[in-house]
């Protein structure tokens, strides 16, 4: 982990001009109910917190889109455009790609996979997309499968991939609200057994519409027994809740790096387990070597300085501590679940089941399922209170409002929601 010394001389983030806390957790606890010591630092946090140029326009409470960079991390972001921008042509032909390898490099040995299972994306859709439309092993006759909670375009590429190769398309419904990892593992296996030719599985780790967590390593682990090969979208995991590539014992995962690393917008990653590269096609057009992973993925030119602040990024994610922000993120979500539970006519979409949530959390109100009915408690949300959320759509019991804090939120932010919440259902 980087340390405060190392942090401070990094070079593109002394000019931001930083003071750390000289400790963490030294100063006064606010006691809860709930949260570990290290959630509640409320000194810290809001230290944390003014790092980041939030605008006093409205509260939001919508960090699942992209995550906002902290202001260290944008000050680093300027002065890699400014260096792109200064050296053009000539840092691109001669310096990017040993920079690029480092940071690669640096990518993988956090993330606890080897170096040549890593490759840059632009987002988690272009790697997820790439991984499912490039994938090999289907033949006619064979089933994919996803579930409701799937994100939509990941469920129409393995739709145009089932259709291309003359395949079948299963799917399930995750029970809801799930209650325990067994009742969601259950879900997939009665869903294998059905579909016994099912070859494809798209699973979602940290889903994006209700914030169920999937217990990826134990259905990894049923589908492979059964000669199932898994693609794991992480879109929404990574610097959010634990993961584990290597443990979770899938080939293939797209994954994000400008959601909850905070890194600035159009960096994400493709991660392909080097005994699984053969079963995704070289991406059409690109010349590379088959037994590289970087053949798999043809963007084309990406910003380079906002692959060069990825380590920036990352810097400051090993400064706040990734075990701790967890455990914040998840403070800041309970916080309004608790009180929501009790207000009568508020449903509560995911659990307070330790590994099945993280900050993510789904609602509705009143038991409205419609699109419209979500969207108008979204602008009410907005226009009467100041928050920010967003509706999500597609799961099958009905659509639903998200809530999702980050860093820059604290306490106050979700007692506001809960009263409003306290509002709008009567």
């Amino acid at each position: 982990m980087t340390t405060r010394r190392q942090f401070l001389k990094t070079a593109s983030l002394a000019s931001a001009a930083i003071a750390f806390p000289t400790s963490v957790g030294a100063s006064s606890i606010i006691p809860r109910a709930f949260g570990s010591s290290r959630a509640v630092d409320e000194d810290f946090w809001e230290d944390v917190a003014s790092r980041y140029d939030v605008t006093p326009e409205i509260t939001n409470l919508e960090g699942g889109y992209w995550g906002m960079m902290a202001r260290p991390v944008l000050e680093a972001f300027k002065e890699h455009t400014e260096r792109v921008n200064r050296e053009s042509s000539y840092y691109a032909r001669t310096r990017f790609g040993r920079d690029v390898t480092g940071i690669l490099e640096r990518v993988a040995a956090t993330l606890g996979v080897g170096p040549g299972e890593i490759a840059f994306s632009r987002n988690a859709t272009e790697a997820l997309q790439a991984l499912i439309s490039q994938y090999n092993r289907l033949d006619s006759g064979d089933t994919v499968m996803y579930a409701d909670l799937d994100y939509p375009a990941m469920q129409q590429a393995m739709d145009e991939l089932a259709t291309r190769e003359g395949a079948q398309v299963a799917t399930l419904v995750i029970p809801e609200p799930a209650t325990s990892v067994r009742q969601v593992v259950d879900a997939y296996e009665e869903a294998l057994d059905a579909h016994p030719g099912t070859r494809l599985l798209l699973l979602t780790h940290a889903n994006n519409k209700t914030g169920l967590i999937h217990p990826v390593k134990e259905i990894t682990t049923l589908a492979r027994s059964r000669g199932v090969d898994v693609i794991v979208d992480a879109a929404h995991s990574w610097g959010h809740v634990p993961i584990d590539l290597d443990g979770w014992g899938a080939d293939y995962v797209g994954m994000n790096l400008h959601k909850w690393i905070g890194a600035p917008i159009g960096v994400g990653a493709m991660y392909i387990r080097s005994s699984g590269l053969d079963g995704i096609d070289r991406a059409h057009g690109d010349p590379g070597p088959l037994d590289s992973i970087r053949s798999r993925l043809h963007t084309g030119t990406m910003n380079f300085a906002t692959i060069l602040s990825v380590p920036d990024a990352l810097d400051f994610q090993e400064w706040v501590g990734w075990e701790r922000k967890y455990e914040r993120v998840r403070y800041l979500r309970d916080l309004w679940v608790r009180e929501a539970r009790d207000i009568q006519g508020v449903e509560v979409l995911t659990p307070d089941v330790d590994g099945l949530v993280g900050s993510i959390t789904g609602f509705r109100l009143n038991g409205w399922t419609s699109g419209d009915a979500n969207r108008e408690v979204v602008r009410r949300l907005a226009e009467d209170h100041g928050i920010f959320t967003v509706a999500r759509t597609g799961v099958a019991a009905g659509d639903c409002v998200r809530v999702t804090p980050a860093l820059y939120n604290l306490p106050t932010d979700l007692d506001k929601l809960v009263t409003a919440l306290r509002t709008l259902a009567t």
